[in-house]
């Protein structure tokens, strides 16, 4: 195994230990990241993906064998309507929430220690909300009809429900799988590069090369990049709030006992971060083990990890009692019995699974012993998933089996269909992830690499002191840069690496204060105050994010007013056509996935992605650049471009190996 990284700085406690670290530190990380991905597959890899892929099988006969006959194969009938299909399908929802809080809010709250697991929990979020996504597909019963759900009229000329909280799902879902889809893949394209950048065969060369869009690392890329993802985190975060609360809201809006309560909303978003965080631990333990990362996944974090588990565990019974206390005191005989019937009737012993998992036994990690015992925080983690899973079983089934009228009782028994389903699609989870592991990298080294320097005060000095001047030259010669109208010399300019992110932002600062404007940087992580060094505009992509999202939320209210109002006019729950509250859920989806696309396609635009091939790529010691290299170039066309004194100057500023860049 490499040698560690510097542990404390990957923890977040730079103040403590404040020193730059030497670019032998990058690559090493480098070196331990993308070594997972280039060495030989693993024997124990190979047997697991085979393994799980041969469970994953049994969904894909189990769902065959429903579609060509029918959902009666499955356990429910009536009463009990709903059983393993939502049970399951609201489970995989709230495993995917943990990615989200973990990439979004704790960046936004500048938690740094979510560096070293928020690819791996931004992965896990996309695969459990597409084992989620598995559930709606066959449960409508005929799976060729499910078109019906689009917001397009169907064969019968008449429109979906958009009253309805199960079409509120049909948004939700989609837009939260979309919005993590973008979110984990911009955050991954510069760790795609270092891949492409090391890769010694042509298939990875090609494929890595395509999924990297021609990220080079430049300055005024990161200077667009770092925007787009702060965008994509403030737009994801209150996603994670909304699905599990349209999700609760299939529930919640109806009359069953048990269900017909207002707490679901908190209740059911608490609960879907708690089991999120246990599935993040029971993956990211083993993977910690098996690829040495514990000088990357740290103590320190599985132990925040834990305090989290905690928290939301207290939540998630408090939420229990709060039910419990409810049913009493509202003197309602339906809603006591049927609390009654969880702590005493036919389930009961699920209810008592449920509480035990998810109340009594977190609150081990009082103790600071279990929360520092590796294997006690992974037996932990993975009796919460038990218990979470028995809490939407314990819901759904047993607020169906028993409902308002002795007479229509029943019992639900699980058919072999249902539990080959459910098994089947934990295959298809693992599989996914399984594969993660193996071709992309499973740590942010960007975002890892850029919290290990520290910068020093004479750069913030040096910045503050120029920027006025370098944003006066910037202004004088920008109708240089727009006209264009210079000729374009037989090479590009001039490049020169420097030895860290200070001396490369001292220099940029110096070039453009000497009156240099066609400059860039090129480094492996964004360097704080390049942007300024540069004297780079301010950013128009939120201007354009904020159109989109409008774009969106006015297609989306719009449109549904007119299929409600006229299109489509029909009386749902008596309310009146043009009602708006019903329709919130979906605009607020439509707005965010508006918003959310604008910004990553926005980035792409002002980045000049994708661009596939660079002259840059062709110089040899290039690649370096997304993995422990800095880089300052000069574009020929700068109208103070002369090779002799640009070289000249270059030197000057402490750069070495500086090399023309040819066309």
């Amino acid at each position: 195994m490499n040698q560690p990284i510097v542990e404390p700085l990957l923890d977040g406690q730079q103040g403590r230990h404040s020193r730059v670290l030497e670019c032998e530190e990058y690559h090493r990380l480098t070196e331990q990241i993308c070594g997972i991905v280039e060495r030989p597959v693993p024997n124990w890899w190979l047997a697991a993906f085979l393994t799980s892929l041969a469970i994953a099988s049994g969904a894909l006969f189990a769902a065959a064998y429903l579609i060509s006959t029918g959902v009666g194969v499955w356990g429910e009938n009536q009463p009990v309507g709903w059983a393993f299909d939502i049970t399951n399908f609201v489970f995989w929802v709230g495993i995917g929430h943990a990615g989200t809080l973990i990439s979004a809010i704790l960046f936004l709250l500048r938690q740094k220690w979510r560096t070293s697991i928020n690819r791996f929990a931004e992965a896990m979020t996309l695969f459990a909300v597409a084992c989620a996504g598995v559930y709606p597909l066959i449960h409508v019963g005929r799976v060729w009809m499910a078109w019906f759900l689009a917001p397009a009229p169907n064969a019968n000329a008449i429109w979906p429900n958009f009253r309805s909280p199960l079409l509120w799902d049909v948004f939700a879902v989609s837009t939260y799988a979309t919005v993590s889809l973008l979110f984990w893949y911009v955050g991954m394209i510069p760790d795609l590069a270092s891949l492409r950048d090391r890769a010694v065969t042509r298939p990875r060369q090609v494929i890595y090369g395509i999924l990297a869009l021609g990220w080079r690392g430049s300055g005024r890329h990161w200077h667009h990049y770092e925007i787009a993802y702060l965008l994509l985190a403030g737009l994801a975060t209150p996603l994670v709030v909304s699905v599990h609360t349209i999700v609760s809201f299939d529930f919640a809006t109806s009359v069953i006992p048990g269900w017909h309560t207002t707490i679901f909303p908190p209740y059911f978003v608490a609960g879907a971060i708690f089991s999120g965080f246990a599935m993040v631990l029971t993956l990211m333990i083993p993977a910690r083990e098996l690829f040495g990362l514990k000088d990357l996944v740290t103590d320190r974090h599985l132990d925040k990890m834990a305090k989290v588990l905690l928290a939301t565990s207290l939540m998630v019974g408090y939420a229990y009692g709060v039910e419990l206390f409810t049913a009493w005191y509202s003197a309602n005989l339906y809603e006591r019995f049927a609390f009654q019937n969880r702590l005493f009737g036919p389930l009961a012993w699920g209810y008592a699974i449920m509480v035990l998992c998810n109340v009594a036994f977190p609150q081990l990690l009082w103790l600071k012993r279990v929360r520092a015992s590796v294997w006690a925080l992974f037996v932990i983690s993975i009796l919460v998933n038990v218990g979470m899973w028995f809490e939407r079983f314990v819901i759904i089934v047993g607020s169906l089996e028993r409902d308002f009228l002795p007479s229509s009782w029943g019992r639900f028994i699980p058919t072999w269909v249902d539990l080959l389903q459910m098994l089947g699609v934990f295959g298809l989870f693992f599989s996914l992830m399984l594969l993660f592991v193996r071709f992309l990298p499973i740590v942010a080294l960007s975002e890892v690499k850029a919290i290990l320097p520290s910068p020093s005060h004479f750069q913030e000095r040096r910045i503050a002191k120029d920027g006025e001047e370098v944003a006066i030259r910037k202004e004088v010669v920008s109708d240089v840069m727009s006209t264009d109208t210079l000729p374009r010399p037989k090479f590009l300019g001039v490049i020169a690496s420097f030895e860290g992110p200070e001396s490369l932002i001292e220099a940029a600062t110096r070039a453009c204060t000497a009156g240099y404007s066609r400059l860039d940087s090129f480094s492996p992580f964004p360097v704080h105050g390049m942007s300024k060094a540069l004297g780079l505009r301010r950013s128009q992509l939120p201007l354009m994010v904020l159109g989109g999202g409008l774009a969106g939320l006015g297609l989306a209210l719009a449109g549904m007013l007119y299929i409600n109002v006229v299109e489509y006019p029909i009386v749902v729950g008596g309310k009146p056509h043009a009602a708006i509250e019903p329709l919130l859920p979906i605009t607020f989806e439509v707005c965010v996935l508006f918003a959310a696309v604008t910004a990553v396609l926005g980035m792409f635009f002002l980045n000049g992605l994708p661009r596939l091939h660079h002259p840059l790529f062709c110089q040899e010691d290039f690649a370096r650049t997304t993995d422990d290299a800095f880089f300052l170039t000069i574009d020929a066309s700068d109208p103070l471009f002369e090779l002799e004194e640009t070289r000249g100057f270059l030197e000057s500023l402490g750069g070495k190996h500086i090399i023309l860049v040819e066309d």
